[in-house]
């Protein structure tokens, strides 16, 4: 019997789609390549929920045929040694799209109205907390989107349609694309934070994008400016973040993503009150965690079984000699 092993249970359905395939699955529950590798050398399916993989593990699992993402991040699957081995990477591309640019909308409202920190003052005892006049209009502000994916354009659309303006900076999408939707196209990063009060990042993590927001673009915000990640923790260097939250250099930050997951308690971002956090849960509704399970479960049972599954991160892994067998 194939085998799949699994870095922590998936969505209902997605466990439904390998309990119909008849193949044995081992859940470690722990997303560490050393800590799955015992599991791995009989397997030839792995799905990692929480956790990475490198380039030892996948050498020592002599039978692995396929990598699997409930997702299209993939920065923790050393995608270059997948690719030279022939191993696809199996992602579940625009099954989320919808919950995380609602998600990042709704940081924008909460963080927009101070409606976190005002329910945890009134919580006190503090009614005087409604004085406080930090909440704000978001009619005729302006989005700055950094990144114009399909996340990106639905969350433009979103705000669009409250009236707010849309500038975007997204140096893969030509500029017609984005001047046809009535949004205005900008080639240079720190002009969007220069005039944006809301900014959202909606880019993939890559040696290019990481801390792409440090010290020197967290000082050209506005003072009241809010900045929302719902892509990779790493893109925002933190401890350029935790010194710009002290020094209540903006508005408010609201992040569903952390540099180094799962965060715990005693994170330094978590002691003040001008930043809004979520346990990387955008992608996480009930719709979202049904698609992207189901997408990577049904691509990676169609790789193990000889088939080249479209929905995969490197298309070259394709051109490996076993695959010409």
């Amino acid at each position: 019997m194939k085998k799949v092993v699994i870095s922590h249970r998936l969505h209902d359905d997605g466990m439904a789609v390998l309990e119909k395939a008849n193949v044995k699955v081992a859940i470690t529950n722990n997303g560490d390549p050393k800590a799955m590798l015992p599991e791995l050398l009989d397997a030839e399916g792995l799905i990692i929920r929480i956790g990475s993989i490198d380039r030892e593990t996948m050498l020592a699992a002599k039978n692995l045929k396929v990598i699997g993402r409930p997702g299209v991040g993939v920065d923790d699957v050393d995608v270059e040694a997948a690719t030279e081995l022939g191993i696809p990477v199996v992602i579940a591309p625009g099954a989320n799209t919808r919950s995380v640019a609602e998600h990042a909308f709704a940081f924008m409202f909460a963080a927009a109205k101070d409606m976190v920190r005002s329910d945890k003052e009134l919580r006190k005892g503090n009614f005087n907390i409604r004085s406080s006049y930090k909440a704000f209009e978001l009619y005729g502000k302006t989005l700055g989107l950094v990144g114009y994916g399909n996340i990106g354009s639905i969350l433009a659309k979103m705000s669009a349609s409250i009236g707010m303006q849309v500038v975007v900076y997204d140096p893969f999408v030509k500029p017609e694309v984005i001047e046809k939707e009535g949004y205005q196209h900008e080639t240079d990063l720190n002009a969007v934070l220069k005039i944006a009060d809301v900014i959202s990042l909606h880019v993939p993590l890559t040696p290019k994008t990481k801390n792409l927001i440090g010290a020197a673009e967290l000082e050209i915000m506005k003072s009241n400016a809010i900045l929302i990640n719902c892509s990779r923790g790493g893109i925002i260097d933190e401890i350029a973040l935790v010194k710009a939250l002290e020094n209540n250099q903006i508005h408010t930050v609201a992040t569903d993503v952390f540099a180094n997951e799962p965060v715990t308690a005693d994170e330094p971002l978590f002691q003040y009150d001008n930043i809004i956090v979520s346990p990387h849960m955008a992608g996480q509704t009930k719709e979202a965690a049904s698609g992207v399970a189901t997408m990577a479960a049904e691509g990676v049972i169609a790789v193990m079984n000889g088939q080249r599954w479209p929905k995969v991160c490197n298309p070259k892994a394709y051109e490996h000699p076993r695959w010409n067998k």
